[in-house]
């Protein structure tokens, strides 16, 4: 038994591409098979996949059909993780989703999946991304102070909708965490934020998270151990589809 995390599949079975990267980037060409095949060669029946967020481009369930059921015949228990492409999730509606796919698909979000002795918790997270304005150097010499001021709401939310995960599995007895987020827990103007000190705060072993695309974002947040969190960025693409191993 193992837990595995990769995020952004960013899957279109029934719905059209958009996104230019995915058209253009090599990395992405015919990559649902080729994260199918790793997937089969690398995961058991007994195995656990985190999905850390944007599953598909489907605005809503029907759009998402083809996509939720690639997923769900994925090797092992699947649990998926909201991310801000995912139109198809009703930030208030988890537990319909998980009564919906009961025994296909997992949702995390206000809630816990038990992994042996460790709770995997999560949300969707944020952090600002911008506007910013650079100099001839690519440093980072002013930004977009009020779109700062909206991001920081947003960050809020998010930081509440994790620690209801965390005393969700701390009331339930759990002392061991894995915490899971979509976005990087830093944006690029900080080496600390809410989710670190929550990390910390909660004593979990490892924070993991997706979201930054192609080789100039992929370096944005925090990577390797800090404050005694290890944390990983698991992007597909930065993973070349591939999943992480995160625990035995």
């Amino acid at each position: 038994m193992s837990l595995y995390a990769i995020g952004d599949l960013h899957l279109h079975f029934q719905s059209p591409l958009k996104a230019k990267r995915q058209i253009k980037e090599k990395i992405w060409k015919n990559h649902e098979e080729v994260f199918r095949k790793n997937c089969a060669a690398l995961l058991t029946p007994e195995d656990t996949l985190v999905l850390v967020g944007d599953h598909s481009w489907g605005r809503n369930l029907e759009e998402c059909a083809e996509d939720l059921a690639y997923i769900a015949a994925l090797p092992g228990r699947k649990i998926l993780l909201r991310g801000n492409h995912d139109m198809f999730w009703d930030a208030n509606k988890t537990e319909q989703l998980n009564a919906r796919f009961a025994g296909r698909l997992l949702f995390l979000q206000n809630n816990y999946f038990p992994y042996g002795d460790y709770a995997l918790v999560g949300s969707k997270g944020h952090c600002f991304e911008g506007p910013f304005w650079l100099d001839r150097r690519g440093r980072v010499v002013d930004w977009d102070e009020e779109a700062e001021q909206r991001s920081k709401k947003l960050t809020e939310r998010e930081l509440q909708r994790l620690r209801l995960s965390f005393e969700a599995a701390r009331a339930d007895g759990y002392r061991w965490f894995i915490v899971f987020l979509h976005y990087p827990p830093t944006s690029i103007l900080e080496e600390e934020s809410g989710f670190t000190a929550m990390a910390e705060e909660y004593g979990a072993e490892q924070l993991i998270y997706a979201h930054c695309h192609g080789e100039s974002r992929f370096h944005d947040s925090i990577e390797g151990e800090k404050n005694g969190v290890r944390y990983s960025l698991v992007s597909g693409d930065y993973r070349r589809w591939m999943p992480l191993k995160i625990l035995d």
